[in-house]
Order: structure tokens, then C-alpha cells, then sequence
């Protein structure tokens, strides 16, 4: 799998962030981090029907979100085409470049996934989490944002075998005004 630093920081297209604007491309992806899956092994985690996960698949390799793993033979001896996530959403800055709303869908669409996840989890699962309020200025945004992207970036890179897989979500979003 490569590691964060092979992605240099870009913005991205409208295709791609219509891409990423559904919660199940989100866990399709996710899923798909730790091993290749197949489109069934896909549709029985979710428990979506696999035409329903395969156009969802379609639309990640597309662009190159997912990429085949090649042919393997299945436990009946069936052909199947297992999936992996390329980490290509890694360090992908959301800019809504047409005015369409599709940054905050996307936004939404990882909330919704990692919501899905917490209760895919149990109660049990929990390990730790934080909300609070802040009021910074543009410049100390880009310090905690830059700060915060650099310590997942180191974590997301130790990558330990033995180590239990986490599931976790950065958000920075703006206050209404009072």
C-alpha cells in the first residue's frame, strides 16, 4: 500500500468529488485498505446487493480511487476480480471549483461513513474522542490543520502489522454566527 507521503497534496476534480459524494464509497474504500475484496465479499460486508456495490465500485476505479488486483480463482473455483483502495484520497484538498455544493457532500458522505463504522463497531469498540468549540484566525487554521495532517501522517505511516485497525476522522468546519 503506499504510504501517505507518495501522494503530493492536490486538489480535486469535479469528477472526482462526485466520486467520493456517496457514504458507501467511503466504506467500499476503507474496507478495502487493509486487503483486496471482492465485489461479493464487498456487497455481504455491507449488505447491499453486489449490483448495487459494483456501480459504486465502477464509479472509485474510474478515478482510480480503487484499482483490480488481477483475476483469482474463488473457494468454488469461480473467477473473481478482488478491488483495493490506491489511497488516492490521501492529502486531496476539497474545493468546490463550480459552486455546486459537492465539498459539503462529500463532507457528508465521510461523516455518514464514519458513523456506519461506529455502529458496524458496537458499543464496545469505542477508544477515544473529542469535540469542542474554537475561534482561530486564517493563519492559526493553517497551523492546526497543517499540524494535525502531519501527526495522522506520521501514524497512518507506522502502518504496525500487529497493530488493531482504527478508524478515525479530522474535521475542521466553520461555526454559524451568532
Amino acid at each position: 500500500m503506499p504510504a501517505p507521503s507518495d501522494h503530493p497534496a492536490r486538489d480535486a476534480t469535479v469528477e472526482e468529488l462526485k466520486a467520493l459524494a456517496h457514504p458507501l464509497r467511503w466504506r467500499i474504500l476503507r474496507l478495502c485498505w487493509d486487503r483486496a475484496l471482492t465485489n461479493k465479499e464487498l456487497a455481504d460486508r455491507l449488505g447491499i446487493a453486489p449490483a448495487t456495490v459494483l456501480r459504486h465500485v465502477r464509479a472509485l476505479v474510474k478515478q482510480d480511487f480503487l484499482t483490480a488486483d488481477p483475476v483469482r480463482s474463488g473457494a468454488r473455483g469461480a473467477l473473481e476480480r478482488p478491488y483495493r483502495s490506491t489511497g488516492r484520497t490521501w492529502r486531496l484538498g476539497l474545493v468546490d471549483v463550480e459552486g455546486e455544493g459537492l465539498v459539503q457532500l462529500v463532507d457528508l458522505a465521510m461523516l455518514a461513513a464514519h458513523r456506519a463504522e461506529v455502529l458496524e463497531a458496537g458499543p464496545d469498540a469505542y477508544r477515544d474522542t473529542a469535540r469542542g468549540v474554537l475561534r482561530l484566525g486564517a493563519r492559526s487554521q493553517a497551523e492546526l490543520n497543517a499540524r494535525m495532517i502531519a501527526l495522522i501522517t506520521e501514524f497512518v505511516e507506522r502502518d504496525e502489522a500487529d497493530g488493531e485497525p482504527l478508524s478515525y476522522l479530522w474535521s475542521l468546519v466553520a461555526r454559524s454566527q451568532p
